[in-house]
Parts: C-alpha cells; sequence; structure tokens
C-alpha cells in the first residue's frame, strides 16, 4: 500500500510542459504543418519535463493526434532512445534527420511517411486534440530498426514504461 502510493505520488509529479504552446491557446502557424492546404513553418515546438521516475533509463516521446478521421488517429511525431539525462528539447529538434536530438535519439516513421516531426494540418472543420506525451522507459535503448512504423515504435514504449507525462493542445482550420 505504501509503495503504491508512493509511485503514485511519483507519477503525480512527472509534468510535461512547452513554453511554445501556451495553454489554452491554439498551436501557433509556427509549428503547424506546411502542405495538404496548410501553410505553417512545421517546426517542433520546444518541450520540458520534469519529476521523472528515478528508475527512468531513457525516454520516449509521441504527438498524436485522436480526432484524424482515419479510424486509428495520426502519429505526428515519435521519438525514442532518448537518454536518462534528457529534460527538454529544442524548438526545431524534429527536422527529418533528428538533428536537434541528443546523440543516440531516434526517429521513427509518422503517419507522413517519413521520420520526424509534421506538424498538425487537420481538414477544415473542428480544432483537433494533439496529445503530446513523453514516456520513461525502464531500458537504456529500444532495439528498433531503422524507420519503423509508429505502431511498432509504440508497442516497445509501452513494454518498458514505468511513467509518464503528458498534455493536449488543439489546433483546427475554418471551413471555406
Amino acid at each position: 500500500m505504501i509503495t503504491a502510493l508512493l509511485a503514485a505520488g511519483a507519477a503525480a509529479s512527472f509534468t510535461l510542459t512547452s513554453p511554445d504552446l501556451p495553454k489554452g491557446k491554439p498551436i501557433g502557424n509556427k509549428h503547424v504543418f506546411n502542405s495538404f492546404g496548410c501553410s505553417g513553418d512545421n517546426i517542433s515546438p520546444a518541450l520540458e519535463w520534469k519529476g521523472a521516475p528515478k528508475t527512468a533509463k531513457s525516454f520516449a516521446l509521441t504527438v498524436y493526434d485522436p480526432d484524424a478521421p482515419t479510424g486509428s488517429g495520426w502519429w505526428h511525431w515519435v521519438v525514442y532512445n532518448l537518454p536518462a539525462g534528457t529534460t527538454k528539447l529544442d524548438a526545431g529538434a524534429g527536422d527529418a534527420k533528428g538533428s536537434g536530438l541528443p546523440i543516440g535519439a531516434a526517429q521513427g516513421n509518422t503517419d507522413f511517411g517519413a521520420p520526424g516531426y509534421g506538424g498538425p494540418c487537420p481538414p477544415p472543420g473542428n480544432p483537433h486534440r494533439y496529445v503530446f506525451t513523453v514516456y520513461a522507459l525502464d531500458t537504456d535503448k529500444l532495439d528498433i530498426p531503422p524507420n519503423a512504423t509508429a505502431a511498432f515504435v509504440g508497442f516497445n514504449i509501452h513494454g518498458h514504461t514505468v511513467g509518464k507525462a503528458t498534455f493536449t493542445a488543439t489546433y483546427g482550420r475554418s471551413k471555406r
């Protein structure tokens, strides 16, 4: 019982935030995709986390749109093998080559068909939710082949998760 309470307290202190995505405001054009009728800059936002479980040996990060009209949502960014000492990613870290990521980190393919951050660009209509999640993992490295799909990476992430922190941001386009 005491262990469960301690674990619950530790999980409650694990937080993920972004100075680029103010709470209650829609995602800005700087972080929106630049195709499919959208004309954003497609720059990944800065992200920061703290209070991770002490047992974390690495981290993974996902950005997911559960509202995409695909029947299975849409993966916008998948990063894994972030070293245990990592507590933030700078804006732009999600370029296709991963040049802004820490050494050893890797990106899986998104639903855009390639690795790297792909910003929001939902169909015109109601705003979509974009769920940003950082996972604390119990392994130093996930053994994942290059160009793995988001589903494959997610399967491996969930098998090693010891904690997670999340927030949701929104973005929508008006109907014409």
